[in-house]
C-alpha cells in the first residue's frame, strides 16, 4: 500500500461562542479535515489541527505546507510507516502542529483498515473514562461560578476544573490585557465553589501561565492547598522553568505543566528530570498519536500521572489505550453556564466523548478516531 494524496478540505461550520462573560453569535469558523488517500482505498482522516482539541481548523499556511512540504515528503511511501514519517518531520524542524495531524491521520488510517477503535489497535486497557468539567475562563461573577460547579455536580462530574479570570477585569467586566491575572478574586472563586460543591467533588484550577510573579503563584497555590484542590495546572509561563523548580519545591499541591510547551515528549521528560512538575500534561497536538504515546511510557517510567490535555476524539481514543494509574482524567469542555457539549457539530453524526450519570465518557465503537462523518455537509460548505 502507498500514499498517493494528501488533501485538507476546509469547510465552514457554524459556532456558538462564548467570550469574557458572554455569547457571540452569528459568526463562522472555519473547520478543516485532513485525508489522506492510498492506491488500494484506505483512507484517514483527521479534523481540526489548530487550537483546541479537534474543532479548531488549520490555517491557510498550515493547509499549504501539508499539501506542499509534506505531502511531498510522503506520497509514495508506506502509511504505515508512521515512526518514520514523525522522525522525518522532527529532523525537519516543521510545526509540531502539522506533524501531529499527519501522525494521527495516518493511525486513523490504519485502525480504519483493520475495523477497530484506535485505542484497541493502540492496546486497549478501559472502555470509559472519568471526566471532569473544565470551565471557560472570564465565566462571570464568583456566585456564577459557584452555582455552574454545583450544576456539574448534579450532572453527574466528579471533579470540576477552574479556569478562573485573565485578560479581563472581574469587578468592571471589561478587557484587561495588561493585568492578565487577578488573584484576589481568583482566590474567591475557588473558596465559593468548594463551599457549593462540599468536600467530596475533585477541584483542579488552572490559571494558563497568567501569573506573572513567582509570588502570585505561591499565594494562590497556598489557598488551593487548603481548599484540598487535587491539581494546579500552568500557573506561569512555561519558559521560566527554574520558577516551576522552586514552586514544585514548596508547595504541597501536585503542579500539573508544562501544558502548552513545545517539544512533545522531549520537554515534558527534561520537566519531569529537573523536577519542575510533580503531573505532567501533554495533548495530540504536541507530536500526535506518537508523541503521546511516547510520553505516556516516560511518564509510567517516572512513575508521575501523565494527565491528557483538552477534549478531542483522538485525546479519547489514547486514554482508552492508558491505565487510570498514568493517564486518570478525560477534560470535558469548555464549559460554561448555556454552552451546550452534547449537541454534534452539523458535519458528525454524533459527538465522541457523550457522559453517563456517574462521570463517564465511553470510548466510541467505531473504526478508527471514531467519526462519523456526513460528507453532504462538508461538500455543501467547502470552501474553494
Amino acid at each position: 500500500m502507498q500514499i498517493v494524496d494528501i488533501q485538507v478540505i476546509p469547510f465552514r461550520v457554524p459556532r456558538q461562542q462564548f467570550h469574557q462573560g458572554r455569547f457571540l453569535s452569528g459568526r463562522d469558523m472555519v473547520q478543516t479535515l485532513t485525508k489522506i488517500i492510498t492506491d488500494e482505498g484506505a483512507e484517514g482522516y483527521y479534523f481540526g489541527g489548530h487550537g483546541h482539541g479537534d474543532a479548531d481548523g488549520l490555517l491557510p499556511d498550515d493547509r499549504a505546507v501539508l499539501e506542499g512540504r509534506i505531502k511531498a515528503l510522503v506520497v509514495g511511501q508506506d502509511p504505515y510507516d508512521r515512526e518514520r514519517f514523525w522522525h522525518w518531520l522532527w529532523v525537519a524542524n516543521l510545526p509540531e502542529n502539522l506533524l501531529s495531524v499527519l501522525d494521527m491521520a495516518l493511525w486513523d488510517l490504519q485502525a480504519r483498515a483493520l475495523n477497530l477503535p484506535l485505542y484497541k489497535l493502540l492496546g486497549g486497557c478501559r472502555d470509559k473514562v472519568k471526566a471532569y468539567a473544565s470551565t471557560f475562563p472570564n465565566m462571570g461573577s464568583v456566585e456564577e461560578y459557584a452555582a455552574h460547579a454545583l450544576a456539574c455536580k448534579e450532572e453527574g462530574y466528579t471533579h470540576y476544573k477552574i479556569h478562573p479570570y485573565y485578560f479581563w477585569d472581574p469587578v468592571t467586566r471589561q478587557p484587561d490585557p495588561g493585568r492578565p491575572s487577578h488573584i484576589d478574586q481568583d482566590i474567591e472563586v475557588c473558596r465559593a465553589v468548594r463551599d457549593a460543591v462540599g468536600d467530596d467533588m475533585m477541584l483542579s484550577y488552572d490559571p494558563w501561565g497568567t501569573y506573572r510573579t513567582y509570588e502570585e503563584a505561591f499565594k494562590v497555590g497556598r489557598v488551593l492547598e487548603e481548599l484540598d484542590f487535587y491539581w494546579y495546572e500552568h500557573p506561569m509561563n512555561e519558559y521560566r522553568v527554574q520558577a516551576y523548580i522552586k514552586l514544585c519545591r514548596e508547595l504541597d499541591i501536585p503542579i500539573l505543566s508544562p501544558e502548552i510547551a513545545a517539544g512533545s515528549f522531549y520537554t515534558r521528560a527534561d520537566w519531569i528530570l529537573r523536577g519542575a512538575s510533580d503531573m505532567t500534561r501533554i495533548d495530540v497536538l504536541r507530536g500526535g498519536v506518537t508523541g503521546v504515546r511516547k510520553m505516556v511510557a516516560v511518564a509510567e517510567a517516572f512513575g508521575v500521572k501523565c494527565e491528557i490535555h483538552m477534549s478531542g476524539f483522538a485525546n479519547l481514543q489514547l486514554l482508552g489505550a492508558a491505565s487510570e494509574d498514568v493517564c486518570e482524567y478525560y477534560e470535558r469542555g469548555l464549559l460554561a453556564p448555556g454552552v451546550d457539549c452534547n449537541t454534534p457539530p452539523p458535519y458528525l453524526e454524533a459527538i465522541g466523548d457523550r457522559m453517563d450519570a456517574e462521570g463517564y465518557v465511553h470510548l466510541p465503537q467505531e473504526p478508527g478516531m471514531g467519526y462519523r462523518i456526513v460528507w453532504e455537509y462538508i461538500e455543501e460548505n467547502r470552501i474553494p
